[in-house]
C-alpha cells in the first residue's frame, strides 16, 4: 500500500489534473493506492475570503463563490465525457448551493465563528476530490472515492484539530481491510468530531491527512506531490542557485519545514516517523525527477548543512531585570502567560547571567503577548526588578539545518561571519544541543540577502557572487565593461567569482537588472533605461540590499565621489579610479577609511595612481610590513609623459595634446592634465597612503600653462589658448634641447613637503628614457636607502586603467 498525496497546484485545473491521473494510473498497475488530494489551487483562500466579507455584510461573497463554482464546473467540462457529466454537475450544484446557505448565514448574523469557518473551508477538498475520483473512474475501473471525514477523527478545536488516534486508525483499518478496489480517493485537510461536526487539521493539513493514513496502515511510502523537484537546500524563489536535496532524515526535515519550508507540512511526519515510512516529495510536472527521500537516514556527502530556512514576520520579546537573576520561576510564569493567550513561540534563547530571556513569536501576536507579559510582571516592573518587555517587529529567524553539523566545528563561527562580512546584523542567536540546528534572528529587509550569502558559503563550492553597480560607461567604462564579460568564465571556474553587472549609468541614462544585465547588449539597454540620478541610483541600491555589492565608479565626477560614504554605511564596497574622493580634505579621506573597516566594507583604489600599475598596492605593503616612506619621486602622468614624449619641432603642442585626447590618455578636461591638478592629486593619495597627512593645497604646483591658457572655460577655448601661446611651448621646449634633456612632468616628496611641476629631466636620471604613456614611481625608503624601489609601467590608457579596477573588484572576490 502506498499513499499518494497532490497538492493544490497540482489539481490547479483540468491541465494539471490530467497528469495527476497520469502518475496514479501507472502506479496503481503496481501498487494499491490511496490518492490524497487537497482543493484546486486557491480555492481554500476563496472559500476563506468569501466566509470573511459575509460576516461582514459584503455581499461581494456572492461573487466569489460564483468564481468557485465556475472553476469546478469548467474542469469537470475538461475531464468527464458530455455523456458521463449530469450527475456530477447535480452533486456539483448540491455542494455549493449548501455552501450558499452558509454564507448566507454568515451574512445575516453578521459573525462567523470557528465551526462555521472549518465547514466552509472543507468544501474545497470535497469539490475536487469527488471530481477527480469521478475522472480516474472514466479509464480505471478499479477506483473509488472515501470521505476523510468518515475515517479521520478529532476533538473539536476548530480550525487546528487534535486527531484521535486510537478511534482514527481503527476506522481506518476497518475501512481499508474490506476495500477492494486498487486506487481510492480521499479528500485532505477535512476530518470530523467524535460526534460528527466538520473540523479540519490546519492549512497544510493534506500533507497530515496522508501521513495518518499511511502510519494506520503501514504503508510503504507516502509520498508528497507538488510544484517543485523536493525539498531544497534554501527556497528557490529566494535563492536561485537552491539545489534540491536527494535524501535527509525525518529530523532534519521537521527542522526545514518548522522554518518555512512549504514543501512539507510540519506535523506530516510525526504518524509516519512512529512507523519509519519513509516520505518521499515528488514534481508533479516532472515526475522522473529524483525528488526528496525523507527516512531515519540522512546522506551527507561529507556536506554537514542539509538546508538554510527561514521564517518571516517574527517578533523579537525581551525580558529582562536584575530581579530575573537567581528567581526560580520567572522562565515558568512567561511561557505560561504566553500558552493561556494561545500565543506559538517559535524562537527561545535566555542568557546564562538569567538576566534577560527572549522569545520569538509571530508579529501578529506580539501586541496580546506584550500586554500580557507586562500585566504578569506588573508588580516587579512597578518595583524596577523588571523592565517593561522589549518589543522589536518585523524581524526573521534564519536557521542552518543538518544531521551532522555537530560533528563538524566552526559552522557557527562561518555562518556568523559570512553574515557580519554583509552587514547583517544578529539580534539573537539560538542553538540546541542537538547541534542540528543553529537560528538567528535578523532585520527581514536583510533576508535575501543573508539566506544568498549563507548559501553562497555552504552549498556552492565557495563560489563568489559579486554584484556590481557600476557608474560611468565611457573609454574605460566600456573597456572595463568588455573584460568582465570575456572573463565571466574564467573566473567562475579558476577562482571561484561569480560576476553579475546589477546596473549600469552614464551620465544621460541608468539601468537596473536584478538577475544581471547582459553584457553583450548592454549598449541598447542603457539607452533604453531611465533617466540618471545619482540618488535614484543609491537607493536602488540601498533597496536591493544584495550581498557582495561593489559600487564601481568610473566617472571624474567631485558629485559621484561624495556618494561613498552612503555605500560604504551599507556594507557596499567601493571601487573607484576617481581621484577627487582620495584627495579631497583630509578628514573625508580618512572618514572613508575609518567606514571602510567599520562596515567591513572594502574601498579600493588603486587606479589612482598609475592606472593599472601596483603602485598604492605596493605603497600599503611597505607601510604595513614597517617601513617608512621618506622621499618619493615620479612621473604620475602617463598623458603628459605621452604629450612631452611627441612634442617636437614637427608636432605642435595643441595637436599632440588633441592626440593624447584622442588615445584616451587624458581627462575629458585636458586642462585637469596640464595643469598640474591631477599630478598632485595623485602625490597626495601616496603622501596620505604612506602615513602622513597633507592637504592638497600645501603641495606646491609649478604650473608651465600660461595664466590665460589657465583662465578658460571650455574645451574649444583651451585648445584655441593653446595655439595663441604657441611660442611659450616652442621656448621651453628649445631650453630642453639646449641643456641636453627631456621634458619630464615630476612630483616630489621629501621632509613634509610636496611640489609638482615640469623638470629638465639630465641624461643620467631614471626619468630620461621613460617613454610612451609610461609612469614611473622610486619610492626611497628606511629599508630602501640609496637604491630606490623602483615601479614602472604603462600609467594611462583606457584598457589598462579598466584593467586596474578589474584587479581591484576580483581582489574584494578573494577575500
Amino acid at each position: 500500500m502506498k499513499v499518494l498525496k497532490f497538492g493544490g497546484t497540482s489539481v490547479a485545473n483540468a491541465q494539471n489534473i490530467k497528469l495527476v491521473l497520469e502518475i496514479v494510473q501507472n502506479q496503481a498497475k503496481q501498487d494499491q493506492l490511496i490518492v490524497v488530494v487537497s482543493a484546486l489551487s486557491k480555492v481554500t483562500d476563496l472559500l476563506q475570503l468569501a466566509s470573511l466579507r459575509a460576516a461582514s455584510n459584503d455581499e461581494s461573497y456572492k461573487e466569489i463563490v460564483a468564481d468557485i463554482e465556475k472553476k469546478h464546473l469548467d474542469a469537470v467540462k475538461e475531464l468527464i465525457p458530455v455523456s458521463e457529466q449530469s450527475s456530477l454537475l447535480s452533486h456539483i450544484k448540491r455542494i455549493i448551493n449548501h455552501l450558499e446557505t452558509l454564507l448566507d448565514g454568515c451574512y445575516l448574523l453578521g459573525e462567523l465563528s470557528n465551526r462555521t469557518a472549518d465547514t466552509i473551508l472543507s468544501f474545497g477538498e470535497l469539490l475536487s476530490s469527488y471530481i477527480i475520483a469521478e475522472a480516474l473512474k472514466q479509464d480505471f475501473k478499479s477506483s473509488n472515492y472515501k470521505d476523510s471525514r468518515e475515517l479521520i477523527k478529532t476533538n473539536n478545536n476548530f480550525g487546528k484539530a487534535a486527531v484521535n488516534f486510537k478511534v482514527t486508525d481503527e476506522l481506518i483499518v476497518a475501512f481499508f481491510a474490506s476495500n477492494e478496489s486498487q486506487v481510492v480517493v480521499m479528500p485532505g485537510f477535512i476530518s470530523s468530531s467524535i460526534d460528527g461536526i466538520n473540523t479540519t487539521l490546519g492549512r497544510g493539513g493534506s500533507d497530515y491527512t496522508a501521513a495518518i493514513l499511511a502510519g494506520a496502515l503501514d504503508a510503504t511510502d507516502l509520498e508528497i506531490w507538488t510544484d517543485v523537484n523536493g525539498m531544497f537546500t534554501a527556497n528557490p524563489k529566494i535563492v536561485k542557485q537552491a539545489q534540491p536535496i536527494a535524501s535527509i532524515s525525518y529530523q532534519e526535515a521537521m527542522e526545514l519545514s518548522h522554518f518555512g519550508a512549504k514543501v512539507l507540512f510540519p506535523p506530516t511526519i510525526q504518524p509516519v516517523l512512529r512507523k519509519n515510512i519513509p516520505i518521499h516529495i515528488k514534481n508533479t510536472f516532472e515526475p522522473k525527477a529524483e525528488g526528496t527521500y525523507i527516512s531515519n537516514q540522512s546522506i551527507s556527502n561529507g556536506q554537514p548543512v542539509k538546508g538554510i530556512s527561514h521564517i518571516e514576520n517574527i517578533t523579537l520579546i525581551t525580558l529582562e531585570g536584575p530581579g530575573m537573576i537567581g528567581v526560580s520561576g520567572s522562565s515558568k510564569r512567561l511561557f505560561e502567560v504566553l500558552s493561556l493567550e494561545e500565543i506559538n513561540v517559535i524562537f527561545i534563547t535566555q542568557a546564562s547571567s538569567e538576566h534577560s530571556i527572549c522569545i520569538g513569536i509571530l508579529n501578529e501576536d506580539a501586541e496580546a503577548a506584550e500586554a500580557a507579559i507586562n500585566k504578569a510582571f506588573e508588580i516587579e516592573i512597578l518595583q524596577h526588578k523588571v523592565d517593561p518587555c522589549i518589543v522589536e517587529k518585523n524581524l526573521c529567524i534564519i536557521a542552518l539545518v543538518g544531521e551532522n553539523m555537530k560533528n563538524h566545528q566552526g559552522l557557527s563561527g562561518k555562518m556568523f561571519s559570512t553574515l557580519g562580512k554583509n552587514n547583517v546584523n544578529i539580534r539573537a542567536i539560538a542553538q540546541g544541543a542537538s547541534e542540528r540546528n543553529i537560528s538567528a534572528v535578523i532585520n527581514q529587509r536583510d533576508v535575501k540577502k543573508a539566506l544568498n550569502t549563507l548559501h553562497e558559503r555552504f552549498f556552492e563550492d565557495n563560489t563568489k557572487q559579486l554584484n556590481l553597480f557600476v557608474m560611468g560607461v565611457g573609454n574605460v567604462g566600456e573597456k572595463f565593461i568588455d573584460q568582465i564579460n570575456q572573463q565571466k568564465k574564467f573566473l567562475k571556474e579558476n577562482l571561484k567569482i561569480n560576476l553579475r553587472v546589477i546596473a549600469l549609468s552614464n551620465s544621460r541614462k541608468m539601468i537596473f537588472d536584478e538577475d544581471g544585465i547582459d553584457l553583450k547588449a548592454w549598449q541598447p539597454l542603457i539607452e533604453k533605461g531611465d533617466a540618471a540620478d545619482q540618488q535614484l541610483f543609491i537607493n536602488k541600491v540601498k533597496e536591493l540590499n544584495l550581498r557582495n555589492s561593489i559600487f564601481v565608479d568610473i566617472t571624474a565626477n567631485e558629485g559621484v565621489s561624495k556618494t561613498y560614504e552612503h555605500f560604504l554605511r551599507q556594507s557596499v564596497a567601493v571601487v573607484t579610479c576617481n581621484k577627487i574622493a582620495c584627495s579631497s580634505a583630509f578628514e573625508n579621506y580618512k572618514n572613508l577609511k575609518t567606514l571602510s573597516r567599520r562596515y567591513n566594507a572594502p574601498f579600493l583604489f588603486e587606479t589612482n595612481v598609475g592606472a593599472g600599475l601596483p603602485i598604492i598596492d605596493t605603497v600599503k605593503n611597505l607601510v604595513a610590513s614597517g617601513d617608512k616612506v621618506n622621499k618619493i619621486q615620479a612621473v604620475l602622468s602617463g598623458s603628459l609623459n605621452f604629450i612631452f614624449n611627441n612634442f617636437d619641432e614637427n608636432n605642435a603642442f595643441n595637436e599632440v595634446v588633441k592626440e593624447a585626447g584622442v588615445q584616451g590618455f587624458t581627462e575629458p578636461d585636458p586642462k585637469i592634465d596640464l595643469s598640474g591638478i591631477d599630478v598632485a592629486r595623485k602625490i597626495l593619495i601616496l603622501i596620505r597612503e604612506s602615513g602622513y597627512e597633507m592637504e592638497i593645497e600645501e603641495i606646491e604646483n609649478q604650473s608651465f600653462l600660461p595664466a590665460a591658457c589657465m583662465e578658460t572655460t571650455n574645451n574649444e577655448d583651451f585648445f584655441k589658448s593653446l595655439v595663441e601661446h604657441a611660442a611659450h611651448f616652442e621656448g621651453i621646449l628649445a631650453e630642453a634641447n639646449a641643456k641636453e634633456s627631456r621634458l619630464k612632468f615630476v612630483a616630489q616628496f621629501e621632509n613634509g613637503n610636496a611640489s609638482v611641476g615640469l623638470q629638465f629631466i639630465p641624461k643620467d636620471h631614471p626619468f630620461y628614457n621613460l617613454e610612451g604613456k609610461d609612469n614611473i614611481v622610486l619610492f626611497y625608503t628606511d629599508r630602501y636607502v640609496d637604491q630606490p624601489l623602483l615601479i614602472k609601467g604603462a600609467g594611462a590608457g583606457a584598457a589598462v586603467t579598466a584593467s586596474g579596477i578589474f584587479a581591484d573588484v576580483i581582489r574584494i572576490g578573494n577575500v
